[in-house]
């Protein structure tokens, strides 16, 4: 058995949380590079991970091309880890 680990994706919610950190006018692009820049910098894609990325995942995971990958804990996270301990 296998898991996804996902890391910060854009979603709604998130876009909720992101715009009072920066400039509420820029378009979400500017803004999401802003909020990456300023609050997220050790994040080596610079940008939140789409939801379509964490499926892509899944599907590879669900096909044949993945029956030599057992027991994984994948991340799909962009490079993004705050730390490895609490």
């Amino acid at each position: 058995m296998n898991s996804v680990i996902a890391g910060p994706t854009h979603t709604g919610g998130v876009e909720d949380f992101v715009y009072p950190l920066v400039d509420r006018d820029l378009p979400w692009d500017e803004a999401q590079r802003a909020f990456m820049r300023e609050h997220r910098p050790q994040s080596l894609l610079q940008r939140l991970i789409e939801p379509e990325e964490i499926a892509h995942m899944v599907v590879y995971l669900a096909s044949d091309q993945a029956s030599a990958t057992t027991g994984g804990a994948l991340r799909v996270d962009g490079g993004y880890v705050d730390s490895i301990l609490p």
